[in-house]
């Protein structure tokens, strides 16, 4: 077990279209890619920092929730405009 390791922290994330991708990304030297996952719009997916994913990746129109509070990542353009 690795007792620096701080992984209580959950985060939420809701896709707000089809397609959105989220990929994980590894610790160490060298950071890899080393999961991917694609969610369509109103699925939502509960992930978590391991003692081997250091970053997440996410890619497309999603609502992330964590502790500090909420983001929108990427958008849908304005059809009005």
């Amino acid at each position: 077990m690795n007792d620096g390791y701080l992984g209580e922290d959950y985060i939420i994330i809701k896709a707000l279209e089809n397609g959105v991708t989220i990929i994980g990304l590894t610790r160490g030297k060298d950071t890899k890619f080393h999961h991917t996952e694609k969610l369509d719009k109103g699925e939502v997916m509960v992930v978590q920092f391991t003692e081997h994913t250091s970053a997440m990746k996410i890619r497309g129109h999603a609502e992330i929730t964590h502790r500090y509070g909420s983001v929108e990542s990427g958008s849908t353009p304005n059809k009005n405009s």
